[in-house]
Parts: C-alpha cells; sequence; structure tokens
C-alpha cells in the first residue's frame, strides 16, 4: 500500500492512462479525485469531477473544493492529426488549451495547496522529444509540458517533486488514430512493432506503474526529469531492426 494515507488528483480519468492511473493508485491505497469533460462514466468507483482543464476559472474553483493533495497528475489531453499548414484557430485552441495551458492552470491552482514532500507527474510524449508526423500542434504541447515540468521542480523544489512520463506508442485511441494516417495503416503498425525491443505495444497499465512509483516515497530523489516508457522504440537506430 505505498500510497496508503494519500490525496490525489488525477485530469482526465475517465479512460485510457488516466483511468489506469486512477485504479493503480487506489489499488495502493490513495484517496483519488478524478476530472473530465462530462458527466461521470459509468464503473468508476471514485470522487469525479466534471472540468475543463483549460477553462483557468473551472479549475480554481475545482481547487476550493479539492482540499489538502499529496499527487497530481496532469494527464487530460486531446490530439489533432494535422500540419502546421492545416491546422486550425480551432485546433490550436482545442490541443494547447488542454495540453499544455491546461497543465499550466492545474498546476498554478493547486501547488499553493499541496503537502511538503507532494509529487507533479505530467504525463507527456515521446512526440515532445521527436515529431511525429502530422501532429504538430500535439508535438508542441508535448515539448511545453516536458519545459514546464522541469521548472516547477526548480521552482518548488524541496516542497514539490515534478517530473513527466513520456509514454510511447500506448493502446488507446489516440494510436488508431495515429496509423490511419499512413497510406497503409497495417504495414505501419507492422513496421512499428518491428522498432520495439519488447516488441509490443504498450497498454495503459505501462504508464501507471510508473505513475504509481513517483507518485510513491519511493522515488523521493527523482525530480524534473523526463521518464520515457515506450518499449525501448527511441533507443533504437533509424534502421528496421527486422531487416537485419
Amino acid at each position: 500500500m505505498r500510497l496508503a494515507g494519500k490525496l490525489a488528483f488525477v485530469t482526465g480519468g475517465r479512460q485510457g492512462i488516466g483511468r489506469a492511473i486512477v485504479e493503480a493508485f487506489m489499488a495502493e491505497g490513495a484517496d483519488v479525485i478524478t476530472c473530465g469533460r462530462g458527466p461521470k462514466p459509468g464503473g468508476l468507483s471514485t470522487d469525479w469531477i466534471s472540468l475543463d482543464v483549460s477553462d483557468a476559472a473551472a479549475v480554481g474553483e475545482a481547487a476550493q473544493k479539492l482540499g489538502v493533495l499529496d499527487v497530481i497528475v496532469n494527464n487530460a489531453g486531446v490530439q489533432v492529426e494535422k500540419t502546421v499548414v492545416d491546422s486550425t484557430d480551432a485546433d490550436w485552441d482545442l490541443v494547447m488549451g488542454a495540453n499544455a495551458k491546461g497543465v499550466f492552470n492545474v498546476c498554478r491552482a493547486l501547488i499553493p495547496q499541496m503537502q511538503e514532500g507532494g509529487s507533479i507527474i505530467n504525463i507527456g510524449s515521446i512526440s515532445g522529444n521527436v515529431a511525429d508526423p502530422s501532429m504538430a500542434l500535439y508535438n508542441a504541447s508535448k515539448s511545453f509540458v516536458h519545459g514546464l515540468t522541469r521548472s516547477i521542480a526548480v521552482d518548488h523544489g524541496p516542497a514539490i517533486r515534478c517530473n513527466a512520463i513520456c509514454p510511447g506508442w500506448i493502446e488507446t485511441g489516440m494510436l488508431d488514430a495515429g496509423f490511419e494516417l499512413a497510406q497503409d495503416p497495417q504495414k505501419a503498425k507492422t513496421d512499428a512493432l518491428a522498432r520495439h525491443a519488447v516488441k509490443r505495444f504498450g497498454k495503459p497499465a505501462d504508464i501507471a506503474a510508473m505513475a504509481l512509483w513517483l507518485a510513491s516515497d519511493d522515488a523521493s530523489f527523482a525530480t524534473g526529469q523526463l521518464f520515457t516508457v515506450d518499449g525501448g522504440m527511441t533507443a533504437a537506430s533509424p534502421l528496421n531492426p527486422g531487416l537485419f
């Protein structure tokens, strides 16, 4: 029970990585509050707040209800599959609003009410380090998250630790949407699998396991870091290992 007695707030807990983190934290003894746009989803046994994290005023109001927190996980995010030229102002507002401004809003509002020794975990992406094609705004938003993570760690340590997890290709709807951009989606998926040292895509539980460690006291010396969890994909050279 590594999180016994801790109160955690996880954004974007409706499904996918966020839902896996909520369940992992609860299994380790944490009290968890999560949020998302719209009503509470079925089957979720923890407290739920209907919240758009891109709305600073709404985040401020939610902060007053949350109380003193031990752990914050900024997971809420969206993806638009477009190049810079194709992206609209509405695309900018949607992606940067949720992925960048949302993380900023939550951290700005909640850092003042975190316990000494608290942990902030931001969900970044390998796409913030290497650009996925036709994901211009998403790539840029995750680079912002990485930079903000380091700044929070430097500015607010030692009272608070702040780290980011950079998932690779995780089996969620976002993964499928990315492959649909390819001329031959099945061939693209086969090639991508060959580039993973573990020869599989990630699962939300893989990211939840890293989040659990970062939230726990076991990670008390880890801050300001970007932890890549991608099955070894970005460790390989551009050569297709399946050809050797």
